[in-house]
């Protein structure tokens, strides 16, 4: 028989008394995880300060990501490359290797989906683990995150920092409170102690905006924002009012998501700065086509479906501008969505100035077995077929196995697919 001892909360309302048990959660992250994995393959710069950077002949020339002495010399992650080597003359830059940072990611997962299957992802180098069941098994919070640092620096010569609380919330908090290679602790009993003299946009879901709109109402500290008027936020922020004020008092109802639950992002969208600027309407529909072929071949790997799409542009001057539509039909084709996505163009750009920069996304996602297309809306299920087709033949040669013809002689778009490009920074995104 199995002992348990509760340290409950108990709620009173109507005679009627609740036992709510706090969960335990951590939140894992890696430190300096692209910097960290270059040194690995890189041991002779052991002991220098390195760089993550873009191809600056590609327009891509600022730092990604950096290692602890870059840091600690004033290096910025997203600074052009010509301001850090000032900063740091001996600095090293190094191009980044997704297909490293994929497979050690993928490692150091397995060895938290040993101790719980609620492993749930916040990007390539961070998640969730709710390890409340595995306490019998493996111990405390303390001890499985102290455990699993151990593990992850024994099995693949990286460090992690992790945060261990009651919360989603309070747990990420707590992994950036220390690195590196370090376990904090923020339980029920003495948190508000250790952060509630912090500033509000500490905490994940609020961002500076926003906690210098709290400093305006006077609300300074996550200690103010736990014990906030409600209404007056409310009038404020919104829906978002309850959200901020549960997060500081160490309310939450979110759970940590299985591994592989399926979740459907809410928008697939792919885009690249040109290495030149793109001077025509035709130049920039070689652009558009190659951008909608990713969105579109992430759409399938997803099993979804498109019903909107969006379009950005950025001129020389680096303005933005961005438009968005629906779609008569649901698609995962690259046709239609390149097709949607220029009708876009020729809307909000006449190239009286050329162009710097395009994104192509697909929005209002759905599940491709929930779609029952009408009998006359039906989009073309050959094109469909001959797409999925010419999918399986790319992942198996590459993608340069096969090409439309309009992209035969494409000058503009060959590094979003190159081996080293880097994607997980920025040029495809999946929210």
């Amino acid at each position: 028989m199995k002992h348990y001892i509760l340290e409950p909360v108990v709620l009173q309302a109507k005679n009627v008394y609740t036992i709510c048990v706090d969960k335990t959660i951590l939140h894992c992250d890696l430190n300096n995880f692209y910097a960290s994995v270059e040194q690995k393959l890189h041991p002779e710069y052991d002991g220098l300060p390195l760089a993550v950077c873009g191809n600056p002949q590609m327009r891509h020339g600022i730092v990604l990501a950096k290692n602890q002495l870059a840091k600690q010399a004033g290096v910025q992650t997203g600074e052009a490359i010509w301001i850090s080597k000032q900063k740091c003359p001996n600095i090293v830059f190094v191009p980044p290797h997704y297909n490293e940072y994929v497979r050690i990611s993928k490692q150091v997962f397995s060895i938290y989906q040993s101790f719980t299957d609620r492993v749930e992802s916040f990007g390539i180098d961070e998640c969730w683990l709710d390890v409340t069941e595995s306490k019998n098994l493996f111990g405390d919070g303390k001890t499985i995150a102290d455990e699993l640092r151990e593990r992850v620096k024994r099995e693949t010569g990286l460090t992690i920092s992790v945060g261990v609380s009651f919360t989603k919330t309070l747990a990420k908090l707590g992994s950036d409170l220390k690195k590196p290679d370090a376990t904090t602790v923020l339980d029920r009993q003495t948190y508000m102690d250790r952060i509630g003299d912090m500033s509000p946009a500490e905490l994940i879901m609020i961002g500076g905006r926003t906690a210098k709109k709290l400093e305006s109402l006077n609300i300074r500290t996550i200690r103010q924002l736990a014990s906030a008027d409600r209404q007056l936020l409310k009038y404020h922020f919104g829906i978002i009012a309850d959200n901020m004020v549960n997060a500081a008092a160490g309310i939450e109802t979110d759970t940590v998501k299985k591994y592989y639950e399926t979740r459907i992002p809410k928008s697939v969208s792919n885009g690249t700065t040109t290495p030149r600027d793109i001077k025509d309407e035709d130049e920039a529909k070689i652009v558009v086509y190659a951008l909608s072929e990713l969105v579109a071949t992430r759409l399938r790997q997803f099993d979804l479906m498109a019903q909107g799409i969006s379009l950005s542009i950025k001129d020389p001057e680096l303005r933005w501008v961005s438009r968005q539509t629906t779609l008569d039909f649901a698609t995962s084709n690259a046709t239609d969505i390149a097709e949607k996505a220029m009708s876009l163009l020729k809307k909000i750009h006449r190239f009286d100035q050329p162009l710097r920069a395009i994104t192509v996304g697909a929005i209002r996602l759905c599940q491709k077995a929930e779609i029952q297309l009408s009998l006359f809306d039906s989009p073309d299920d050959k094109e469909t077929k001959l797409e999925e087709s010419i999918d399986r033949i790319r992942e198996k040669y590459g993608y340069n196995a096969v090409k439309r013809g309009l992209l035969l002689d494409d000058t503009l778009t060959g590094s979003l697919h190159e081996d080293d490009d880097f994607r997980p920074f920025h040029q495809s995104k999946t929210t």
